[in-house]
């Protein structure tokens, strides 16, 4: 014999009404224990949450330097072009060694240690490092890689290659 449908609806009912009368006892008994601890946690944030949390700069430091300022007569200087090798192909400071850098992807462990060793060897007392003068600078961001690695004196030209304006200087 067939069970009559009005039956199942009944006990279903029954068991989400069941349900609801457990689950706001617990809500229910929850928040009167947090309320009576010490440190109970806080229903409504005290302070705003902080969506965007900046990323950590990676390396060292380096100080800006302006084009105008850039004392290139030190033979004690070591210089950096960070740009794209056909840009550096196409002018460059004089000395300049091409070390390509774009900050998306660093440059990988081994050629920064080789470059550091490079400049350690070199007994410059500066380094000097130029980029492409955008937003994010490749010079200023190699310069910081750099100087993670425990070189000193690192400078970084602001505005980059266009700054120094390498076209004039064919």
């Amino acid at each position: 014999m067939a069970r009559p449908v009005g039956c199942d609806v009944k006990v279903l009912g029954r068991v989400v009404a069941e349900a609801t009368l457990v689950a706001g006892t617990s809500a229910a008994l929850a928040l009167a224990v947090n309320s009576v601890r010490s440190d109970g946690l806080p229903l409504v944030a005290r302070t705003a949450y902080e969506v965007l949390v900046p990323c950590p700069e990676p390396g060292g430091e380096v100080t800006p330097v302006e084009a105008g300022e850039l004392n290139l007569t030190s033979g004690r200087t070591f210089l950096i072009d960070a740009r794209a090798s056909d840009e550096h192909g196409t002018a460059h400071l004089p000395g300049a060694i091409n070390v390509p850098y774009d900050w998306l992807e660093p440059l990988p462990e081994p050629e920064l240690r080789a470059l550091a060793r490079s400049i350690a060897a070199s007994r410059a007392t500066r380094v000097v490092v130029y980029g492409d003068g955008e937003r994010p600078d490749s010079g200023e961001h190699l310069g910081r890689e750099i100087s993670g690695r425990g070189i000193k004196n690192v400078e970084f030209v602001r505005g980059g290659a266009p700054a120094l304006r390498l076209g004039d200087r064919r």
